[in-house]
């Protein structure tokens, strides 16, 4: 199982800039180079840190390598009360649209806090998807990140188990839509908190 520490290892890039014997305009285009490889950090928090948040992290991570997208984003998630365990029918709809399910963990979000194992990854942007933790009092973490809070329907208790599939489909569908829309933003706009709060307002196809 890969574990955070080497995801951090494999998407993030430093690349130190070397000023010396640059001309202006090469200085200017290596920082702007260097500004766009570092990837955007994205953290999902939930309560549970079992449905909802693990799509959007799984989303986001597969979508955000790819070439559509002009800059690397990582999705990392936790909750304020950890299930301790995946749902297994967030899994099995992972699995179903294509993204691999070994990389995800329910975990505190105090690992990402002050002190705690991750502290040093800096987050740019935490998305609260569920009420509860949107109301919960946040640790402090690492990074000047705007916050924002984009509302999902729980489908974890849905039953029975047919609905509950169709209700974890349309979780999907909805987290991607918003996601998508997030990677469409330009810089300028994705480091605004009321932009990126708006989209709490798109829905899924």
């Amino acid at each position: 199982m890969i574990t955070i520490a080497e995801t951090i290892h494999a998407y993030s890039i430093e690349s130190p800039l070397m000023t010396q014997s640059l001309s202006s305009s090469q200085f200017q285009a290596q920082a702007q180079a260097q500004a766009q490889a570092k990837p955007v950090n994205v953290l999902f928090l939930c309560t549970g840190n079992s449905a909802r948040s693990i799509l959007s992290e799984a989303i986001l991570n597969d979508l955000g390598q790819s070439a559509s997208s002009n800059r690397r984003f990582i999705g990392w998630s936790a909750g304020s009360h950890p299930s301790g365990v995946p749902h297994v029918d967030g899994l099995k709809e992972l699995e179903r649209r294509g993204h691999r399910t070994d990389l995800y963990s329910s975990k505190s979000w105090d690992v990402f806090a002050k002190g705690g194992e991750f502290d040093t990854v800096e987050m740019d942007i935490v998305v609260t998807v569920c009420d509860n933790a949107a109301h919960e009092v946040c640790p402090v973490f690492n990074g000047g990140h705007i916050k924002a809070h984009w509302p999902a329907p729980d489908p974890a208790y849905v039953e029975p188990l047919e609905a509950r599939q169709k209700a974890f489909s349309d979780v999907y569908d909805l987290c991607r839509a918003r996601i998508e829309a997030l990677f469409a933003m330009s810089d300028s706009e994705r480091v605004q908190a009321e932009k990126v709060q708006a989209l709490s307002a798109v829905h899924a196809p």
